[in-house]
């Protein structure tokens, strides 16, 4: 399974996603109200708001939480953020991408620089890195949901294009702009997702020891742990035996 989907079970091994859910909660607020303030409050009209908030649940956000927000763009009150994407490389060479929303942003650049460089990496220029990825709909499920087979045949059926499945899941693909279709009908055949989400899918990757990913994690935690920062996406690739290590510190 591609390194990411690794680092997010590690993540939750470790405890991280209890550690940062105020946070994660924060962060699902704020697109939710972009959303609705972009488009219309009601979900079944505007698919960026019906992604961001079926997301949000399967992250256990409240109810009452997403009605907040939504609310709050309904009544004007909303701060007014700007979507800005930063690129840069990592420890070991390896691509990242910031996806940020902010509300200044002469702060967000400079946290975000900063943070690269103490955590040895180097910010770059919007296009630097882009290149080696696809902006593409990812789906995931747990192994529960069904052997291989029978996810890859309502993958199909749904009109995904590709499946990735292990023994802690599965990973369903699509094109970025098919991701609403696609989820509503693998909802019917499987169930609630374990994630839907619109994400950068490397093309290239990376690969990296141990040592190179506990840097690389110094730096993906530093970058999450900014009120700007909604998502951060790299292409490394680790092996099992790294991620294993990782997961035992």
């Amino acid at each position: 399974m591609a390194g990411h989907s690794k680092w997010a079970n590690i993540q939750h091994r470790k405890g991280r996603q209890d550690a940062v859910r105020a946070k994660l909660f924060s962060k699902f607020s704020k697109e939710i109200t972009v959303a609705a303030k972009m488009g219309d409050p009601d979900p079944d009209k505007n698919p960026r708001l019906r992604l961001a908030i079926k997301e949000a649940k399967a992250q256990s956000m409240p109810k009452d939480n997403i009605e907040r927000a939504i609310k709050k763009a309904s009544g004007g009150d909303a701060e007014d953020y700007e979507e800005i994407r930063y690129e840069g490389y990592g420890p070991g060479g390896v691509a990242v991408i910031v996806e940020a929303m902010t509300d200044n942003r002469n702060r967000t650049a400079s946290s975000v620089r900063s943070t690269f460089s103490k955590n040895g990496g180097n910010l770059g220029e919007t296009g630097s890195v882009a290149f080696m990825f696809e902006r593409k709909g990812e789906v995931s499920y747990p192994a529960a949901a069904g052997d291989a087979d029978t996810v890859m045949m309502a993958a199909i059926e749904a009109g995904a294009e590709d499946v990735e499945s292990s023994e802690d899941g599965h990973v369903i693909w699509c094109a970025d702009t098919d991701l609403n279709d696609v989820s509503t009908a693998l909802e019917a055949e499987l169930g609630e997702s374990e994630s839907t989400k619109l994400v950068w899918k490397p093309t290239t990757t990376t690969e990296m020891d141990l040592e190179g990913m506990e840097k690389l994690m110094r730096l993906i935690e530093a970058l999450e742990d900014d009120d700007d920062v909604q998502r951060v996406t790299t292409n490394f690739e680790a092996s099992d035996e790294v991620m294993a290590q990782l997961a035992a510190e």
